[in-house]
């Protein structure tokens, strides 16, 4: 089949990608922005087409021969009125695919309990109302529902497992007793996959989910035996409203707030399948549904292995700029402050560059750790996204991954490394790493960084850290050359 993949950068849509190439379909994928998928493994093998959910226009171009569409994209890092903004989306695309002939829509919601949609968190109710758009939008529509959803890189696995790590002992809302069922990210990917298969005339909701029905508490200790970890004693505190769960979560763990919020308020309410029917059109996979003990274990491989596909970190972080950084003629007339340090090594290009490519994360940032510390705990208490994102694999990185607090703008693989902040700025900063072979004399590196500053906030944030950068960036110059010159030497 033809099939239309938005969503196509996220943590399902990057994986659900490749699957449908595997099957024999030929895939078109709907982004905002292209440079996304400049490293992405199966780029080459896919269409792209630019365009936005919200833009009815765009979306024209995107359905124009398509035989089914995949609805992955949801706000649920959103601020403001995304509820607005989803229905908007939704009604485009009911519209858009109506008007094309698409033959099959398939959604993935979220396991919500039984009855008035408006008694649910915002979130939760947003995506039902979702489905009910694309489900009556007149073209043959699958809306599945799935709860927590277990893998490496998932923002809920993300939760689970920084909350059981960090904390011996467990102060948690009344919560963490209620009923969940969580499903393996492989069985989410196998029911989006075989919804293609499905009567062509075929127009409703599935619930989904694993073989497990948990309370958050034995997920998060089932989590601490698959890890070797001791069980931690859970405390159920009334007091833990979910604004301040949220809070807490959001500085314990890598997870934002804006994305701590849905998650914490998806788990107000028994979340578990009672309308078992998929299994009467959708077999179950070889091997029978995922266990979560067997969901925790796999993810837990491909980390330590560092094959995470995608992750919740890919996601964009709602409020951080992704304008590219201006060339430098476009500055004329603009206030820009920088940092040049350039250096002379005898390390090899090659060296050098393995630490440039293979900063931040478990390796730091070579100068000052509690400088970037306070910093990335300054960003947390604001909401923001803090240093604990860390990276996706330790020691490759590629256009559009995350890097603690910074997003890769571009990199050209030995040369070049240029990364755009993502932490709560009065403005808008860059930071670019370079290296240049010297041949037999060594190599030569570059540190550059940019701050376009936003008012009068944003000149006084920089004049205030100013002080600093005698020691932070000059600092890494210097550890950054030893490293490089380590290894030279270790060669």
């Amino acid at each position: 089949m033809r099939v239309l993949v938005t969503g196509a950068t996220g943590y399902l849509g990057g994986r659900l990608v490749p699957r449908l190439i595997e099957a024999g379909h030929s895939v078109r994928v709907l982004v905002r922005n292209p440079r996304k998928l400049r490293d992405v493994p199966w780029s080459d093998d896919v269409e792209v087409v630019v365009g936005d959910l919200t833009d009815a226009d765009s979306l024209v171009a995107a359905v124009d021969g398509i035989d089914a569409l995949y609805y992955l994209v949801h706000a649920m890092g959103a601020a403001g009125d995304f509820e607005k903004t989803e229905k908007l989306s939704a009604m485009n695309v009911a519209h858009a695919a109506k008007k094309a002939g698409v033959s099959r829509i398939v959604y993935l919601g979220g396991l919500h309990p039984e009855g008035d949609i408006s008694e649910l968190s915002r979130h939760l109710r947003s995506r039902a109302e979702v489905g009910n758009i694309l489900l009556e939008s007149g073209v043959p529509t699958i809306a599945f529902n799935a709860g927590v959803v277990i893998g490496s890189g998932s923002a809920s696995f993300e939760m689970i497992r920084h909350l059981t790590e960090v904390l011996p002992y467990m102060p948690a809302p009344k919560w963490v007793r209620n009923f969940i069922q969580p499903i393996a990210v492989r069985d989410v990917l196998y029911y989006l996959v075989s919804a293609l298969e499905l009567p062509a005339d075929l127009n409703r909701s599935f619930d989904i989910g694993g073989p497990d029905v948990l309370r958050y508490g034995q997920m998060m200790n089932g989590y601490a035996v698959e890890a070797g970890l001791h069980q931690r004693p859970i405390a159920s505190l009334p007091v833990l409203t979910p604004w301040l769960a949220s809070q807490w979560v959001n500085l314990v763990t890598p997870i934002p707030r804006l994305l701590a919020v849905p998650i914490i308020e998806s788990l107000q309410f028994d979340c578990i399948v009672r309308d078992k029917s998929v299994s009467d059109f959708i077999p179950a996979p070889e091997g029978g549904l995922t266990s979560y003990r067997a969901s925790v274990r796999l993810a837990l491989v491909k980390m330590g292995d560092g094959e995470v596909e995608t992750s919740w970190q890919d996601a964009t972080v709602v409020g951080a700029p992704s304008d590219p950084i201006p060339s430098d003629p476009e500055w004329t007339g603009h206030t820009v402050y920088t940092d040049l340090r350039e250096r002379e090594t005898p390390a090899s290009a090659a060296a050098l560059w393995a630490v440039v490519e293979g900063i931040g994360g478990e390796n730091g940032w070579y100068s000052f750790p509690l400088a970037w510390a306070m910093r990335g705990w300054l960003d947390k208490l604001v909401g923001g996204v803090g240093l604990r994102r860390g990276r996706r694999h330790p020691t490759t990185l590629n256009t559009g991954d995350a890097l603690d607090f910074w997003r890769v703008e571009s990199i050209e693989r030995g040369h070049s490394l240029r990364l755009r902040a993502e932490m709560k700025l009065p403005g808008r900063a860059w930071l670019e790493l370079s290296v240049e072979d010297r041949g037999e004399a060594g190599s030569f590196y570059r540190q550059r960084a940019v701050f376009f500053p936003s008012g009068l906030g944003g000149r006084l944030y920089w004049a205030a850290i100013l002080p600093f950068h005698g020691v932070i960036f000059s600092g890494m110059v210097n550890r950054i050359l030893a490293a490089a010159e380590s290894d030279t030497e270790a060669e």
